[in-house]
């Protein structure tokens, strides 16, 4: 399944905020939701009030999460599930504090229930699943309304690919991640289909160094953001000079990447390392084929610590690693960017990319923006001040931002089993491309295949550039999973069996 996904522009009465509002949300018609009580108030943690500040009307900052099941949904009872979820969830129900250019912080304020009905069932027709996209794209829950999320049930029924269900989720990122609202869609679903959701146990990984060869050995320090300036992915309208407004989105679904077999019970490199490096590819190929510089490229990537269970905090709990890719990289540019790329000199780039990460791993964790992102933060000045210097330093540090940012899921923690819907056949994630990046990857692993969501901005990209940037990745991620079998083995170690032609799973 491949679909790209055009946005609709946001009508005037669109939900999305400006970041001198002084209400995140005005509608400008119909009437307010109805208010309920405030029980707690709580701060904005420091990427809620990052995010708040960096708000733009053109660029809607909503994540999306598409969930389809193969059987059907009884809407009134998914909403009777949710909204007990959301209340064993009370972090969720919250709703921004009416705020003004002088206070000193922004505010939630957690309510004891909805103000406004979180579940929609999606008017049916056969363009229902695309016009429930355009909104997860172009229409962002409302802050001033608890809770900052929307869930639709599209029903699938006469679809080429047969009866089912599609819930789709959109949240506004300024209040919560994608992992933060799948563990309450994980809690709704045990609570419809009266089945076990308990999180499966992360996978035991072989700890230790792997088997990159000696003359890869990577300085730990060379795994995060050089001082060079990241190169900006080529700019593409093909002609048309693009919208400027909104994003769009290409999703599909690929194979997993051959990888060698484990020695000693380790592999040489992960899955997550074969995304890193195609979408290292994808840029560089791209940008050599649109005149563009080819390196460094600087990929960030969300990292979560937080536990998957009943007690997970829910917000945006997640912190950001770059992975560079620079002057290791320059001397096999002419090979890593052919059509092919050549397989051994994407061999050396995954051990480098291997060791990198590693060292991101072996490292502790360090705060989720970093010292320049506390400092901005601290209630010494009002929020307007604060916010006007957070605006100044994202222009002034806009050349120096990584290129992308690859947002791996990895396996779905959760078994999503909504009784006699089934559990999920696909599920797709995507997370805003703002500018200067423009451009976001997120992968996630079902059923041994990858979950691909391609999503850029129409500043960057129009749709047509889009799909053939999709490609690219395709072809980028292919490469990677030229196994390293063919190599000679270990002194004193006999050659691995042939493997079986298999797709294998996501580690």
């Amino acid at each position: 399944m491949t679909a790209l996904q055009p946005a609709a522009a946001p009508p005037p009465s669109s939900s999305s905020s400006s970041a001198s509002s002084s209400s995140p949300s005005a509608s400008s018609s119909g009437p307010r939701p109805a208010r309920q009580p405030t029980v707690a108030r709580v701060p904005f943690p420091l990427v809620d009030e990052i995010s708040r500040h960096c708000l733009e009307d053109d660029e809607p900052e909503t994540v999306h999460i598409e969930v389809h099941l193969p059987g059907r949904i009884d809407p009134a009872r998914l909403r009777t599930a949710f909204r007990q979820a959301l209340a064993r969830h009370p972090r969720i129900l919250m709703r921004q504090e009416p705020v003004r250019w002088w206070h000193r912080r922004y505010m939630w304020q957690l309510t004891a229930a909805p103000d406004v009905d979180p579940v929609a069932v999606a008017p049916p027709g056969p363009d229902a699943l695309r016009h429930a996209r355009e909104r997860a794209l172009s229409h962002c829950p409302p802050l001033d309304a608890s809770p900052p999320v929307r869930l639709e049930i599209v029903g699938r029924q006469g679809a080429g690919s047969g009866d089912g269900t599609v819930l789709l989720l959109t949240i506004n990122h300024t209040a919560l991640d994608g992992p933060a609202c799948l563990r309450v869609l994980a809690t709704a679903a045990e609570l419809y289909g009266d089945a076990d959701n308990s999180p499966a146990p992360p996978p035991v990984r072989a700890t230790g160094p792997g088997t990159e060869h000696p003359d890869d050995a990577i300085d730990p320090g060379s795994a995060g953001h050089r001082f060079s300036r990241p190169v900006r992915i080529a700019a593409h309208h093909g002609g048309d000079g693009g919208t400027g407004r909104g994003n769009s989105m290409l999703i599909t679904e690929l194979p997993v990447p051959a990888r060698p077999p484990r020695v000693d019970g380790r592999a040489p490199y992960t899955v997550n390392d074969q995304l890193l490096v195609a979408t290292c590819l994808m840029v560089a190929r791209w940008n050599r084929l649109h005149t563009g510089r080819t390196a460094p490229v600087v990929v960030t990537m969300p990292v979560d610590d937080r536990p998957r269970d009943a007690g997970m905090p829910i917000g945006n709990g997640t912190r950001l690693v770059s992975v560079g890719f620079g002057p290791e990289e320059r001397r096999d540019a002419e090979l890593l960017t052919a059509d092919p790329p050549d397989p051994e000199a994407v061999a050396r780039l995954l051990r480098r990319t291997a060791a990198r990460t590693r060292a991101l791993k072996s490292a502790p964790p360090g705060p989720q923006l970093g010292l320049s992102g506390a400092v901005l933060t601290a209630p010494v000045l009002p929020v307007g001040l604060r916010g006007a210097a957070t605006r100044a330093l994202r222009d002034a540090a806009a050349p120096w931002t990584s290129t992308t940012l690859l947002s791996n899921i990895g396996r779905i923690p959760y078994p999503l089993d909504f009784g006699d819907a089934g559990r999920p056949t696909a599920v797709w994630f995507s997370a805003p491309a703002r500018m200067p990046r423009g451009l976001t990857v997120t992968t996630v692993s079902v059923g041994g295949r990858i979950q691909l969501a391609l999503r850029w901005s129409h500043a960057l990209l129009d749709d047509p550039a889009g799909a053939r940037l999709g490609a690219l990745f395709r072809s980028s991620l292919a490469a990677t999973g030229r196994p390293e079998s063919d190599a000679p083995p270990p002194p004193g170690q006999p050659p691995p069996p042939p493997a079986a032609p298999t797709e294998g799973r996501a580690r």
